[in-house]
């Protein structure tokens, strides 16, 4: 059973290799959200996310006959560089297997710590069954990303140092859940020092299974996940971390994957913070005012790790940029002469609209002969600006389709 006590027990065994990451005020989330918020930064830990003090207290935890004969672990990414690190630390074998569509950085990255990696299956869920099955074929023990209180115990570390920061005056703790592990520990502390501060999950909406359990009170599972926050894209509900949150927590919300990716996007900006999908989803909710009931009050916001695959965040940048009117993509239909290009950008260029990329195309079956379309990808200044651009083509008779 996870207590204060046993999570102050791992603390301590966590301390030589575990970052006590930072934890400070974030102006300007504040002033959107009505709140004051504060940001605990799991994505700056060693391994860029909370996982590896779960992992690391549960290997130190093991018994000498247990670390000689390595360890297994299912993961799509940050268990399996927490364990693959702790491994590495004890000097004991790990094999980590992840799911076949795992970015290779995420596969590079357990690899950088001497575990051993299988690929298999289609989602977590399916790696999590081979793992089990290769732990017992080849006598290993299974790290289990949350349904163990050791591990449990080594994510409440977190609460440990909030609290530490933060004792007086905190008024609600906000924590991303998928499998529910880092908000059992956390809550679990929490509640021990001072029961009025509100522990509350927030979970993706792509991902409802523990939300749904708690709101039942029963385990329940999903037929199927799909967020871009794969961090807490967990199918099945665990039994013993839904009875620590029916016994700690306050509430479970959920945010979907646009306003996901609207608060990775903030982070980016304005805590120059790069969180992944998972991490940003507490950010999520206060930005689009998810708990009005936090309003005035003093937050803590678990971002919970920073490992995004680069061409998601990529795809995520050039969305929200659309999205802000900072970029607009234009096709243009012109008559194909010499001059017609060069008028069309000089035109552009008196209103400061600047040309990021463009293309020119004359032979589409939809032109009529003597017509060209123009694709022109530009970076705008705000929606007054996009509806300027917008009226100067209008008034210069050019037939033009905007692309979202």
């Amino acid at each position: 059973m996870v207590t204060l006590e046993t999570i102050k027990t791992a603390s301590k065994h966590i301390t030589d290799v575990v970052v006590k990451t930072p934890f400070s005020y974030a102006p300007i989330l504040s002033k959107i959200s009505g709140t004051e918020v504060y940001l605990k930064k799991e994505n700056l830990q060693v391994t860029g996310a909370f996982k590896i003090r779960g992992a690391f207290n549960k290997i130190a935890s093991l018994s000498p006959r247990e670390r000689e004969g390595g360890v297994v672990a299912a993961s799509a990414g940050n268990h399996a560089q927490g364990v693959a690190l702790s491994a590495q630390h004890f000097n004991v074998d790990a094999t980590i297997i992840m799911p076949e569509s795992t970015p290779l950085t995420k596969v590079n990255g357990v690899k950088r710590f001497g575990a051993d990696v299988i690929l298999y299956g289609a989602n977590y869920d399916e790696a999590y069954a081979y793992a089990l099955e290769y732990a017992q074929t080849h006598s290993l023990t299974f790290i289990h990303p949350f349904e163990d209180d050791v591990v449990i115990a080594g994510q409440g570390t977190i609460a440990l140092e909030i609290l530490e920061s933060c004792s007086d005056g905190l008024d609600a703790v906000i924590v991303p859940v998928g499998g529910g592990g880092l908000i059992s520990g956390i809550a679990t502390a929490v509640k021990a020092v001072n029961p009025n501060i509100q522990v509350i999950g927030v979970s993706a909406s792509g991902a409802p299974a523990l939300k749904e359990s708690f709101e039942l009170k029963r385990a329940v599972d999903s037929t199927s996940v799909r967020t871009i926050a794969d961090g807490i894209a967990v199918r099945d509900t665990s039994n013993i971390t839904l009875q620590y949150m029916l016994s700690y927590v306050d509430d479970v919300i959920c945010v979907d994957d646009e306003e996901i990716a609207s608060a990775m996007l903030f982070l980016l900006e304005n805590q120059k913070l790069v969180v992944e999908g998972a991490g940003a989803v507490g950010v999520a909710a206060l930005l689009h005012h998810k708990l009005p009931q936090l309003e005035g009050k003093n937050v803590a916001v678990v971002l919970s790790g920073g490992n995004v695959d680069v061409t998601l965040l990529s795809v995520i940048i050039e969305k929200g940029l659309v999205k802000s009117h900072r970029k607009m993509k234009l096709m243009v239909t012109l008559v194909d002469k010499p001059g017609s290009l060069m008028h069309l950008t000089e035109l552009l260029n008196e209103l400061g609209a600047n040309i990021v990329h463009i293309a020119y195309e004359r032979t589409s079956t939809d032109l009529d002969y003597g017509d060209a379309h123009v694709t022109i990808h530009l970076e705008t200044k705000g929606k007054e600006h996009q509806k300027e651009i917008r009226e100067l083509l209008h008034r210069e008779a050019y037939i033009n389709t905007e692309m979202m």
